[in-house]
């Protein structure tokens, strides 16, 4: 595991949310849709996204307890100067994939697409 790949694994989910939050936010979208995005990802309700965000859990531990939607291999492109396609570590792929939606998010993009629900 690189040194990068470690630094992930360690960063708490509740630290980061709030990043998450003021990126969408500023760009006109809302909590409920960024936790949508979480969800579809994770398959976390609105409380166990809630629960995630009053305790200091790691993104280690957050995607351990995660059901990957099974669509996310659909997510693809360049994330923090990374190809998703290319991610090796499965935890840091994970992390980028909810980097990627939450990104995709703040361009804009109608949910349908952001959910890979459009054939």
């Amino acid at each position: 595991m690189s040194k990068s790949d470690e630094r992930i694994a360690k960063m708490n989910f509740s630290s980061i949310y709030p990043y998450y939050l003021k990126k969408i936010e500023t760009k006109g979208r809302t909590r409920n849709e960024l936790n949508q995005v979480i969800s579809w990802l994770t398959a976390f309700d609105e409380d166990e996204i809630q629960e995630f965000l009053v305790t200091e859990v790691s993104f280690k531990d957050f995607f351990e307890k995660a059901t990957i939607n099974k669509n996310a291999s659909l997510i693809s492109g360049v994330i923090c100067g990374c190809r998703i396609e290319e991610i090796q570590n499965p935890l840091t792929k994970k992390v980028r994939y909810l980097d990627k939606l939450v990104d995709e998010l703040a361009k804009g993009l109608k949910m349908e697409r952001i959910l890979r629900t459009l054939a």
